[in-house]
């Protein structure tokens, strides 16, 4: 799913790190055999210089496609953002073996398992933590992170030594690092905040647009 990155290790496939998790898992895999059914690991490039990060995987999205935001609609409007502005090569198909290729760009989620009613809790927030951060700082040519939504901007932020409340979310907000790279916001792309207006494919898109006009300068 992802080429190797250096010194950053994927949670292993039967992680236990979570308990509600992992019960969740187990109930899956009897529902839903031929499911992923496991955490999900990043997707990518290991020279990317853009991280996007979610909330977790859908339980019939990248639950069900072993890739983030893969197999349902969130993943429809993340993808075709994505290619239209030269940040991934090819046709999003809606399964792991598309053919689909990012340019210089990784996805991840704050949260690898799926959580039941696609909620995590901040225990859940806090042991994938490690793995957030770790990937982060293993990705040598970051320039910019995009947080879709609040949880995944509060994870961003939980390993790195900083006051939250000086960077507070906002769709289309931007914030420096201390590491120097230029953390980014946006409504996340579920079909409940499409359905109901808060977040629309042209404010979507110009978060994109405003991060191509960063990394490209």
């Amino acid at each position: 799913m992802n080429d190797s990155l250096d010194g950053f290790s994927e949670p292993a496939s039967g992680c236990v790190l979570c308990p509600r998790l992992v019960a969740y898992r187990s109930g899956n895999k009897e529902k839903y055999p031929d499911f992923f059914n496991a955490p999900v690991p990043s997707f990518g490039s290991p020279n990317a210089v853009f991280l996007i990060v979610g909330l977790a995987p859908g339980l019939k999205g990248a639950n069900w496609s072993g890739r983030p935001f893969t197999g349902d609609y969130a993943g429809d409007l993340l993808y075709s953002t994505l290619t239209s502005l030269g940040f991934a090569t090819g046709t999003y198909g809606a399964h792991a073996d598309d053919g689909l290729v990012l340019n210089s760009t990784q996805i991840t989620n704050a949260v690898r398992g799926a959580p039941p009613q696609n909620k995590v809790v901040a225990q859940e927030i806090g042991a994938c933590g490690k793995f957030l951060s770790a990937e982060i700082t293993a990705l040598t040519n970051l320039k910019a992170i995009l947080a879709l939504g609040t949880v995944a901007h509060g994870a961003v932020l939980r390993n790195l030594d900083v006051r939250k409340k000086d960077y507070p979310f906002g769709h289309g907000a931007r914030h420096v690092l201390p590491d120097g790279v230029m953390l980014f916001d946006s409504y996340h792309c579920s079909r409940y905040n499409t359905n109901t207006n808060r977040l629309t494919e042209q404010m979507f898109q110009d978060v994109f647009i405003e991060i191509r006009k960063y990394i490209d300068l």
